[in-house]
């Protein structure tokens, strides 16, 4: 009995038929495009729940600050009551004891002008400095910047308060100010930036042409770090702007109280015998302290998210 044999022509047609039937059963790996962000489940609920904890407080903060002190206690607290007094309480808020709130919010300006302000600038100074030139010791240095930011900032408030008070400086702004000027974070941030930012070509062509170091730093490099420098002035100015304990065992005068605590000491009022319940008064005046941080989030976001970029891929 003789078996039928099976030429080469004949056996790649049917093994390329085999391979086909093969690859049809295997499933294809979706090609993901470039400008097309992936999915994912895990992450869209996880964002919607920091969303979640993230706004609910804000739309409880300003549905309450719509509400007289009967209407806190008699609706619920994420639904508005029924009288509208928001614009009631925000003249109240300010007219209250002989307008104690607007000096609190003057103060508040001072420190972030004057503490938030020359943290920025010497943050830039640092950052640049660190950045661009070599000297003895600079290993140094970024370790004891790195040590600093480890350091919480609570943790200095009492060998602080001690320093202050052998000089003679407690209970004045410059108790608040000064300690204020010193950001280790900020001055890291600066170092980072600046070094990815400034090309050290473009300073040496400045140098050449017979630009002074001054010269260099304000016209050339300057311009280059306005995304930096807006970034560590939002984290300053968010870190005074909410400044409470160290002005809490600096400050006795209530004239140089910041809002976050002129607003604690107003809330306080009602634990006291005799003294006032103005928790509507306490809820409109938190509000009216973070429209200003807010507004300044939004108005500065395409400056702070290039900054907080910055350094994050390498070429």
């Amino acid at each position: 009995m003789s078996t039928p044999v099976t030429t080469a022509s004949e056996s790649i047609p049917a093994q390329a038929a085999g391979a086909g039937k093969g690859a049809s059963r295997l499933r294809t790996p979706r090609k993901h495009t470039p400008g097309r962000p992936k999915r994912s489940v895990l992450l869209t609920v996880l964002t919607g729940l920091m969303l979640l904890y993230t706004v609910v407080p804000l739309i409880w903060l300003v549905i309450s600050a719509t509400k007289t002190q009967e209407g806190l206690a008699d609706s619920s607290g994420l639904w508005f009551a029924h009288d509208f007094a928001l614009w009631d309480n925000i003249r109240d808020t300010f007219t209250y004891h002989d307008g104690v709130f607007t000096r609190w919010l003057l103060n508040t300006l001072l420190y972030v002008v004057l503490g938030a302000g020359g943290a920025t600038f010497l943050a830039i100074l640092g950052g640049y400095a660190l950045a661009k030139f070599n000297f003895p010791g600079k290993r140094a240095v970024f370790a004891v910047v790195i040590g600093a930011v480890a350091v919480p900032t609570t943790a200095l408030s009492v060998p602080t308060f001690l320093m202050f008070s052998k000089m003679g400086l407690t209970d004045t702004p410059w108790a608040v100010i000064i300690p204020s000027l010193v950001s280790p974070f900020g001055l890291y941030l600066m170092w980072v930036f600046a070094t990815e930012a400034i090309p050290t070509e473009l300073l040496e062509a400045a140098r050449m042409d017979g630009a002074s170091e001054a010269r260099t730093f304000f016209q050339v490099s300057l311009p280059l770090l306005a995304p930096g420098i807006v970034t560590v002035l939002l984290f300053t100015t968010v870190a005074t702007w909410n400044n409470y304990f160290l002005p809490l065992i600096m400050l006795k005068d209530s004239d140089w109280y910041p809002l976050t605590l002129g607003l604690s000491v107003w809330n306080s009022q009602a634990e006291t015998i005799g003294g006032d319940v103005i928790f509507n008064l306490v809820i409109t005046g938190s509000l009216l302290t973070i429209v200003p941080l807010i507004a300044a989030f939004l108005l500065l976001q395409k400056y702070w998210q290039s900054g907080l970029a910055a350094g994050s891929v390498k070429e």
